[in-house]
């Protein structure tokens, strides 16, 4: 493929474009590059690169390859022209999505947005599970409020946490005592003047909680909502502050029921609500406070340390190096970042960590990391709850492939493999439900349960967290099971992680597996990667490849390497583009037409993945070229029609697609691969985008019979080999790349290894478990 890219000459014509030049099936104008659909009249060389796109493609921020540093970098100050004024008008939230988009979208009106992917670079994400307790009716609770239990249990611990810190420094005070000890640690241990274990030393593992009874079957209770009354002061509030009044809702719903108080002490609170930006939340401080809202204040500069952090969890990180934090600060005018920091961390907003150092151990090396206390204690609990796992695993003989021996012996296994490696840690789930255990196997999504049928018997992580699905919970709150089979599992977030171990009981076994080469999942974290790295349980990987030619192809970019593949069944195809326009063009002709007549997979069936949200040839441009095509309509029902295809955001990083069934008073009612659900009407803005295209984040962890790749010339630059790999291997039979990048592709695959996420597991998990686990020795299978 990188050999034979593909060149605008020999292009189809205009008046072509409807006919054979996109068509998968066409011989004499079917384009080669790399994947040879079997043209030889018309075929492209690589010459003539493909012009950009008309406009900024809006790539969205985890697609993008950079570091922890540039997860920071100042947004458009064009956004702080309208002062607090543009509070709320960036967009409604990224709901169906990775990567919100903000600058062309109506404001939120109503609803949280609590449903933004990793992409997202300005909506602060909400913990998993909103969508479900959204859902409540008043019938009788299922064994999902034993989790709920854990999770405010978890929460608990974090007050706890803070409550045993210092009092807060009051607001213009200057830093002494703890805070000033703190500061002075920091600059000494960066320094490396003293070892970082002498201050930030790694507690010790607390033993494992008890799990929490499970309540009596108490009813089930809708969320509690913000009394109109909070709800209207804040109003008030934000319209003096030139705020838009339709932040009110959500304001109050984040700040509590004291929300108008909270504000009117601390403006910068603003920040707190999702897609709030810095700049807007500084207009609005300055119209309520006047003079005093200075750059300097430690509210804002408070407020301004959880946003960065905040944000960079949107972008997969747990933590950040403090230089990176102190840097971001001086570019928002903070005047002195040592003492943004540290008040911060005074005032218990931010926890301080250098994970890894002992006493007598040179740390100059080991970076100190600033991170939220949500995520921390996430990240601690799994890490205590994988080494349970591994402490207290069986040491039973079990004969069979090398994965059911491994699972015999351990409470925790890693296994890596492709699409068709999936069978297998499925065959381990039933030969342990043939010896007397209690085996379950978790998916992503209702796509996976769907790819691995009915006989597998598997449901999603969220249905088994949420009670709804899987084996329910034994008297001490913990999964009633033996064995736990989670594939996938790169689209775990560690807070999702922490729930399933925490739900482990003690004796099971785990085992985690997916492939390390796709996309990591949409919240913060890189679960699946850190384990691996830190080897600390017996990893298997699978010696199943991937059949065919796509299989073929995915595989080369796994390694760095775009082949040319055979492709006598026109498994690939290249359509070369020049622009985003005619990339759109293309994209509806081979949905619409080209595959269905060519492949015969419906369009229903045929998914399209872009880079982004925004942009000429982003998911919007596209999904509306597609309705318009595939089910045209006015959008009565929130902007949507029965029968349109939708990206439905459960949580984040939990996006399911679904086709609309009907709509009534209590919401939009929708098919997701056969599961019915419904979405109340007034999470719909928020939750629901069309579905036709996706971005690649999105797509992760689900497959369809073709799928098509839009790369538009300004999509170049946020290419990276996991993301073409993600991409390119979504497609079950055939796939279609609409290509516009020129060498860009090939040089992405080769050179751009991706995004690395700043995260702590790895180094917790090697300090509890301190000698590494011993491998398999390959064997052969009988």
């Amino acid at each position: 493929m990188a050999d034979d890219a593909p060149e605008t000459g020999g292009r189809a014509d205009a008046a072509d474009a409807e006919g054979a030049g996109a068509d998968t099936g066409g011989d004499d104008h079917t384009h080669r590059a790399g994947a040879d659909t079997g043209g030889d009249d018309h075929t492209h060389r690589a010459g003539d690169a493909p012009e950009p796109a008309d406009h900024g493609h809006g790539a969205d921020a985890e697609d993008v390859p950079a570091g922890a540093h540039d997860a920071l970098e100042p947004a458009d100050r064009a956004h702080a022209a309208g002062g607090a004024g543009g509070a709320g008008q960036e967009g409604r939230a990224d709901a169906a999505g990775t990567g919100a988009d903000l600058t062309d979208d109506a404001p939120e009106t109503a609803g949280r947005a609590d449903a933004a992917d990793a992409d997202s670079n300005d909506h602060a994400r909400e913990g998993a599970g909103v969508d479900a307790a959204a859902e409540l009716s008043d019938a009788e609770l299922s064994d999902a409020e034993v989790e709920i239990a854990a999770q405010r249990e978890l929460r608990a611990r974090i007050e706890l946490r803070k409550a045993e810190r210092e009092q807060p420094i009051d607001s213009g005070a200057k830093l002494s005592g703890k805070a000033a000890d703190l500061l002075a640690a920091v600059r000494a241990v960066e320094s490396g003047e003293k070892a970082g274990a002498a201050y930030f030393g790694s507690p010790a593992p607390e033993p494992r909680r008890a799990a929490p009874v499970a309540p009596a079957r108490p009813v089930r209770r809708k969320p509690d909502e913000p009394a109109a009354a909070t709800v209207a002061a804040v109003r008030d509030l934000l319209v003096r502050g030139g705020a838009p009044e339709g932040l009110a809702g959500q304001a109050a719903e984040v700040l509590g029921e004291a929300a108008g108080d909270v504000l009117t002490a601390d403006p910068w609170r603003l920040l707190a609500v999702p897609g709030v930006r810095p700049e807007q939340a500084d207009g609005f401080a300055r119209a309520l406070l006047g003079a005093d809202a200075g750059p300097g204040d430690e509210r804002r500069t408070s407020a301004l340390v959880t946003w960065l952090l905040e944000r960079a969890a949107l972008q997969g990180h747990t933590a950040l190096e403090a230089p990176a934090v102190r840097a971001a600060l001086a570019e928002r005018s903070v005047s002195d970042p040592d003492e943004a920091v540290q008040q911060a961390v005074a005032d218990g907003t931010v926890l301080v960590f250098q994970d890894g150092v002992e006493e007598d151990d040179d740390d100059s090396a080991v970076p100190v990391l600033l991170g939220l206390d949500r995520y921390a204690m996430a990240e601690e609990s799994l890490a205590d709850g994988l080494a349970r796992l591994v402490r207290t695993g069986p040491a039973d003989t079990w004969e069979g492939p090398e994965l059911v021996r491994a699972a015999g012996a351990h409470g925790l296994v890693v296994h890596t493999g492709g699409e068709a490696a999936r069978a297998e840690p499925v065959a381990l789930a039933e030969t342990a439900r043939r010896l007397g255990l209690r085996a379950v196997v978790a998916v992503h999504a209702e796509n996976g349960v769907r790819r691995l049928g009915p006989d597998a018997g598997a449901v999603t992580v969220a249905a088994l967290l949420e009670g709804t699905a899987g084996p329910g919970r034994d008297e001490d709150g913990a999964f009633a099971l033996d064995l736990l089979v989670v594939l996938d599992a790169p689209q775990l977030d560690v807070e999702t992680a922490a729930a399933l171990v925490e739900s482990m009981p003690d004796g099971g076994r785990l085992v985690l597996g997916g492939d390390p080469g796709v996309l990591g999942g949409a919240g913060a974290g890189q679960v699946f990667q850190d384990v691996l790295a830190a080897r600390v349980c017996p990893q298997i990987a699978s010696r199943t490849p991937d059949p065919g030619p796509l299989g073929e192809l995915v595989s080369g970019i796994g390694i760095g390497e775009l082949n040319q593949v055979a492709a006598p069944g026109k498994e690939v195809v290249i359509v070369p583009v020049r622009d985003a326009g005619e990339a759109v063009h293309r994209t509806v002709q081979l949905v619409v037409d080209s595959v269905p007549r060519a492949i015969g997979v419906p369009p229903e069936q045929t998914q399209v993945i872009t880079v982004g949200h925004g942009g000429s040839a982003g998911t919007r441009e596209l999904n509306a070229a597609l309705k318009q095509r595939l089910n045209p309509g006015t959008g009565r029902f929130a902007g949507f029609d029965p029968g349109d295809r939708v990206a439905y955001a459960r949580a984040p990083g939990r996006t399911v697609t679904g086709t609309v069934v009907s709509a009534d008073a209590t919401g939009l009612h929708l098919d997701c691969d056969g599961a019915r659900t419904v979405v109340p009407r007034e999470r719909v803005e928020s939750v629901l985008r069309h579905g036709w295209a996706m971005t690649a984040h999105q797509a992760a962890g689900m497959r369809w019979p073709a799928v098509v790749v839009v790369l538009p010339g300004d999509a170049a630059q946020v290419l990276s080999r996991p993301w073409v790999y993600t991409a390119f291997g979504r497609a079950e039979r055939h796939l279609s790349v609409v290509h516009g990048v020129d060498q860009a592709l090939p040089r992405a695959v080769a050179e751009v290894p991706g995004l690395r996420r700043t995260t702590r597991l790895r180094t917790l998990l090697e300090g509890l478990l301190a000698e590494p686990a011993p491998q398999p020795q390959a064997q052969a299978e009988q």
